[in-house]
């Protein structure tokens, strides 16, 4: 089965709301420039660019291309990130049992 981006953030994000000790941080490109976004309790915020106050409308404008995730412990402490899985293919993060 093929997801879209869109589909793959929300299931992201409903994975995500179900364990609010986990951050998602997801890299890869829009328009060919580096970007990082990050998932926590069921919410999508990118740290590098722009994004709607929609939550109906994309997270980031297309292209986008995320081609690498890592588990996180939450919530992030900047200075002492914990990593608990990765990087993996952000499709990885769906199998429940990775949570």
């Amino acid at each position: 089965m093929t997801r879209t981006l869109t589909d793959l953030l929300r299931a992201l994000e409903e994975r995500s709301r179900q364990c609010p000790n986990r951050v998602v941080r997801l890299t890869g490109t829009v328009d060919s420039e580096p970007c990082e976004l990050l998932i926590f309790r069921g919410f999508s915020s990118s740290t590098t660019h722009p994004t709607s106050f929609d939550p109906d409308a994309p997270v980031l404008l297309m292209p986008v291309v995320l081609d690498n995730a890592e588990l996180l412990e939450g919530p992030l402490q900047p200075e002492q990130v914990k990593v608990l899985m990765g990087p993996m293919t952000p499709e990885q993060l769906l199998d429940q049992a990775i949570w």
